[in-house]
Formats: C-alpha cells, structure tokens, sequence
C-alpha cells in the first residue's frame, strides 16, 4: 500500500496503589510509585506476550513499548516489518494495517505533527483527544481509505498506527479499522522500564 507514513504517541501510565503499614516517613514517592507501576505493567506485558501471541492476532513490541491486535487470519508482512513494527495484511482483499514507532528528533508536538500529515495526504479529518492522541480519516489517492491513531509517548516519540482498505469495501472494514485503531495501547519501553524498576530497589538499600 502507498500511502503517506502517520505518527503519534499517548502516554498511558498504569498507577498501582498497595496497601502498607510502614510509617508516613517510609512511604514511596509518588514518582517512585508511577515508575514502578509502569515497570510492572511493561514486564506483565513482556512475561504474557513475547512479539505475538500463538494465534498470532496481538503484537508487541517491548523494544519500542507499543502492542496492538490484528484481526483475525490477517497475515504478517514480514519484508515490510522491522524492529520498530509491523505491517499485516488481509490476504486478498487489499487491505492492510501498519503500527510503527518514530524517533522524534525534532520533539515536535502533536499538532504540528498532524499539520506536517495534512500536508502529505488528501483529506485528512480528525480530532485530538487531549495533547498526545490523534485519532482521524483520509484518502490515500489511490481509492483506499485510511484509518489512523497517532500517540506521542512521553519521551516525544511517536506511535502511528494506520489501517487501509479500499473504498469500495468501506461498509466491510470501518468498524474493524476503528476496532484495530482502539486496542493500539503503549507503555514503557523495555530499557526505560528495566531502569525503573532498578531505581526504587536502589533506593531502598540506602
């Protein structure tokens, strides 16, 4: 599918609350709380689903801390994947969904990431949902229609997912390509939340 590459990224910090019996003194920080919590939820991820699951439907991606599900017997792209994503496509229809993270050299907000997308493809419509989420339709120009979800992680990168299918088939794919869009979650990545869950133990043997 040729159509022009999207981009986004939505924090989505998982906050534990446990119960303790220590001294007010003795209670973790908050920061040292939403760090481990997000490093707990980055491993559950990791422990429970390695890049995908056997029936092959859910991706993760724990180097670039994003994961999302396909829909069923869709079929991997393998020469168009890599370590930053993925593409899958439904065999035979025409229609294909690509999740890829971004680095975000310029650490342009999202806005002026989806200014930048409206300028590269053809009717672009869409609303933000707070600062770091993008969700919105297009046209590729060549008679497919473009579902896309834009997050911006909170380091600035950014995870695009798009889902394409032909326009003639729009009563077939629109709600599997809101479906697919909406199980698009990030978390961690894999170095940032090993280094979190590092921290609070050091600080405890001080």
């Amino acid at each position: 599918m040729k159509h022009a590459l999207l981009v986004v990224c939505l924090p989505v910090l998982l906050l534990a609350a446990c119960g303790r019996t220590e001294p007010v003194a003795d209670m973790p920080s908050q920061e040292e709380l939403a760090a481990a919590a997000n490093a707990a939820a980055a491993n559950a991820i990791a422990n429970q689903q390695s890049d995908e699951t056997p029936d092959g439907r859910n991706y993760v991606n724990i180097e670039r801390g994003f994961s999302i599900t396909l829909p069923e017997g869709w079929v991997r792209d393998k020469g168009a994947s890599n370590a930053d994503g993925v593409v899958y496509e439904d065999p035979g229809a025409g229609a294909d969904a690509r999740v890829f993270w971004q680095k975000n050299d310029g650490d342009q907000t999202l806005q002026q990431i989806v200014e930048a997308l409206n300028t590269g493809a053809e009717g672009v419509d869409g609303d933000f949902v707070g600062d770091n989420e993008y969700r919105g339709t297009a046209n590729d120009g060549e008679g497919n229609n473009v579902g896309i979800r834009l997050l911006r992680q909170p380091d600035g990168s950014i995870v695009t997912a798009t889902f394409v299918y032909p326009e003639m088939l729009s009563e077939q794919y629109q709600a599997i390509s809101e479906t697919l869009l909406t199980s698009l979650r990030i978390f961690a990545p894999k170095e940032e939340a090993e280094a979190a869950a590092v921290a609070p133990a050091a600080n405890a043997a001080r």
